[in-house]
């Protein structure tokens, strides 16, 4: 072999380990910080186009937490085990937030429509937005984080987007003194056109990695009931709680659309999930009415998913919080 063939030989080696490196970047690698307050420690990834952890266009890029630790418990970390893709849709971890997509309907093919804490992406077709599919970003706006010992202010500024524009805020803050995280948010509408979205926290809780079964356990201050997959045979929707009658399989999900006995009050959002076997757990609440309650699960997490409505005129700002305090009994 000739020294050429020998120096191209080795450099498409080096370019397919290069490849496997980045498939298996430790979080280290990625852009992070950690926040305490003494009785929480919490590590969060930071917004970036070209280095962030997550880079898909179905979660607002703000607050990815891969971990959350108080007094010796887990509460959120990895819980997707498929190869991982910063693109790809669920490669995130945390209470992280997603909007639904705004002006999605007056677009035209080749158009653009908004996606708040992402940017404007392109409209490709005249098929109707799936959070599965991977949109181009045609303008990502601008992200400022300030980062502080117990909390990290996150900003995005978007501009000129088919006549649709914002300010939008979150800070991710951890309460003095308690063992509570509080998310805080504002939406300032500095366009042209009334913003029309509601959005809703995932929580992909990961409770000390408990497999989703028996030990996992969701109440509510009042009663509740579901229908959907899995409901009725894995899991039950009764009295004030969500269990589980087993453990689920690999590839197994639970999933409905909709928990039935929400009032439309701000005190209907109001829910607690526990892992009974390590007494650990995480009461939630919100200060503006449940427009609805999804909630899913896969093996290896349960998400209660609580959406609320939000509207904001032109030159309009809009406010709301979400509270969770940390529970841990051994």
């Amino acid at each position: 072999m000739d020294i050429k063939n020998f120096l191209i030989m080795n450099m498409k080696v080096l370019g397919v380990l290069a490849l496997l490196c980045c498939s298996f970047l430790p979080a280290d690698d990625f852009p992070s910080t950690q926040i305490t307050n003494g009785l929480i420690t919490a590590t969060l990834h930071l917004p970036d186009a070209q280095k962030g952890y997550y880079q898909g266009t179905r979660f607002d890029w703000s607050g990815v937490m891969p971990s959350l630790q108080y007094k010796g418990h887990q509460y959120f970390g990895l819980w997707n085990p498929a190869p991982y893709d910063p693109k790809l849709h669920d490669a995130i971890t945390g209470p992280v937030e997603e909007f639904v997509a705004v002006g999605m309907d007056e677009a035209t093919p080749g158009g653009e429509f908004v996606k708040i804490g992402i940017g404007s992406l392109i409209k490709p077709d005249d098929k109707p937005y799936t959070f599965v599919r991977n949109y181009e970003i045609k303008n990502p706006g601008t992200w400022t984080v300030k980062k502080k010992k117990d909390r990290v202010e996150f900003t995005h500024v978007l501009k000129d987007a088919a006549g649709y524009a914002y300010e939008y805020q979150k800070v991710v803050r951890l309460v003095k003194g308690k063992p509570e995280l509080v998310l805080e948010h504002s939406l300032k509408n500095t366009g042209t056109k009334p913003i029309e979205t509601s959005t809703y926290n995932h929580n992909f809780f990961v409770i000390d990695g408990e497999p989703t079964g028996p030990n996992i356990s969701t109440t509510f201050p009042y009663e509740v009931s579901a229908e959907g997959k899995g409901f009725g045979t894995i899991a039950e929707a009764k009295n004030n709680s969500i269990s589980y009658n087993r453990t689920l399989d690999k590839g197994e999900n639970v999933f409905t659309a909709g928990v039935q006995g929400i009032a439309a009050t701000p005190q209907n959002y109001d829910f607690t999930i526990r892992n009974l076997k390590s007494g650990a757990g995480v009461h939630i609440q919100g200060d503006r009415p449940l427009e609805k309650l999804v909630y899913w699960s896969n093996p290896n997490t349960s998400c209660p998913e609580p959406y609320i409505r939000l509207s904001a005129q032109p030159g309009e700002t809009i406010r709301w919080n979400i509270r969770y305090a940390f529970e841990a009994e051994h």
